[in-house]
């Protein structure tokens, strides 16, 4: 039989409109910085997820659709128009089948699928944000990828003003983090379904450093929980646990994509790590960022040492207590111009970034 997860399961609150409080980005991004909305809209069902796109779309006010607000920086001057947040919390496994609505924790499913005796999510484990975002950026980590167990999205699409229902081939799942939902506010993602596997052990773990902290060989596996517990403590041990009261997780986690080359500049050396991508070669921005001379925690001497690496990974842009957007566009575009001038690089965001720019 189908298990229904109750609501208060999922960490959201009642079902809300706000059209005459002022709410602004700072306190619904992990960032914690952003301008004022003009109005905010929190929709628990699909439907009127798309009631309140619609509306909005009818009335050619702007409209930003939201969920956790974990790759999300908005410009000091916020958002002049409706954001519609998507706080749906359907929660449902059927033999390997598991479908949640995209407001969803994204952590709440994957613990209550390994818990469910489901094996496919746990290297997944500890990503903060909701399930909507995962297909956005086929969301991975440590040898796993959204794409490599999605079903079907649920989709709105704003030109059409249709709900259908994607396989995977539709929503364009190519190399580096991509699909045909980034960079676009075209399709508002309502629903995700992912095919899992009944097993109480993992499949192969296939991150050498993940695969050393199990005791086990690369690409032998473990038991689910052992995994997702194992993963948890190395995403803290780098501050990619969201913690309010760790600045190293005042962020949108990894800041800039790894970065993948045609060829490889000459300026990078023999010992830089390099992995085969099918669009070139792939190498790790932090291992970039931390060669041009940007140790961990670097910052608190620029500009106004409101925005700094983390303490504890090189790829995180964090916020260490009363910084703006503009500071964090200015410190993000200090470190990218550090790894071009020093290797040739240029860096791009691997956040959604709106009304701002660097």
């Amino acid at each position: 039989m189908p298990r229904r997860f109750r609501p208060e399961t999922c960490r959201w609150s009642d079902v809300i409109t706000l059209p005459d409080v002022t709410v602004t980005f700072a306190e619904l991004t992990t960032m914690r910085v952003g301008g004022p909305v003009a109005e905010l809209a929190v929709a628990t069902s699909a439907a009127h997820a798309v009631d309140l796109v619609r509306e909005a779309d009818a009335a050619k006010r702007p409209v930003l659709v939201i969920g956790g607000g974990s790759n999300l920086v908005v410009g000091d001057v916020g958002w002049d128009g409706r954001v519609v947040r998507i706080a749906t919390t359907d929660l449902d496994i059927d033999g390997d089948l598991v479908r949640a609505g995209a407001g969803v924790d994204w952590d709440v499913l994957v613990e209550a699928t390994t818990a469910d005796g489901l094996a496919g999510l746990e290297a997944l484990s500890g990503i903060p944000g909701s399930v909507g975002g995962t297909p956005v950026q086929n969301v991975g980590a440590y040898g796993a990828l959204t794409s490599d167990v999605l079903e079907s999205v649920s989709v709105f699409d704003r030109e059409t003003g249709d709900v259908e229902s994607w396989g995977p081939e539709r929503c364009g799942f190519g190399v580096h983090r991509q699909s045909v939902f980034k960079h676009t506010d075209r399709w508002v993602i309502l629903e995700v379904t992912y095919r899992l596997r009944r097993s109480p052990q993992s499949g192969p773990v296939k991150y050498a450093g993940l695969a050393r902290h199990l005791g086990i060989a690369e690409g032998g596996t473990a038991p689910v929980a052992d995994v997702r517990a194992a993963v948890i403590e190395v995403r803290r041990s780098k501050g990619m646990v969201l913690d309010a009261d760790d600045h190293n997780t005042w962020s949108v986690g990894s800041f800039f994509l790894n970065p993948v080359l045609p060829e490889l500049p000459a300026a990078i050396p023999a010992d830089c790590p390099r992995y085969p991508d099918p669009a070139g070669t792939k190498v790790p921005a932090a291992w970039l960022i931390e060669r041009a001379g940007f140790a961990p925690g670097y910052g608190r001497e620029f500009g106004t040492g409101t925005v700094a690496l983390s303490t504890r990974h090189t790829l995180a842009v964090t916020n260490r207590g009363g910084a703006t957007t503009a500071d964090v566009m200015k410190f993000a575009a200090h470190v990218r111009e550090g790894v071009e001038t020093r290797f040739g690089v240029r860096l791009t965001p691997e956040c959604h970034l709106v009304n701002c720019s660097f």
